[in-house]
């Protein structure tokens, strides 16, 4: 019985540490990635027109969002922002 436990035990430990060193190896290798995708791609850089035709709304859809809000919370929620997606 004990040859058995100790192979077992063999078995689990041999098993964690090579799981162990493939994650660490793949975390490694993203973090490589990460690191040479920010370093060599352009940036995206957006022109203040099209920062500005992103977030216009119309007033009657801010004002029904706001009535939704206000609605829906008991007049206790606050709108710090609107995105549109």
């Amino acid at each position: 019985m004990t040859e058995e436990l100790n192979l077992a035990l063999q078995l689990l430990v041999v098993g964690m540490v090579s799981v162990f060193t493939i994650l660490g190896i793949v975390v490694g290798l993203g973090k490589l990635l990460i690191g040479v995708v920010n370093k060599y791609s352009p940036e995206v850089v957006e022109t203040k027109q099209v920062r500005r035709q992103k977030n216009v709304f119309s007033p009657k859809k801010l004002a029904a969002i706001a009535a939704v809000v206000d609605h829906i919370t008991l007049q206790q929620g606050v709108i710090k922002s609107v995105k549109k997606l």
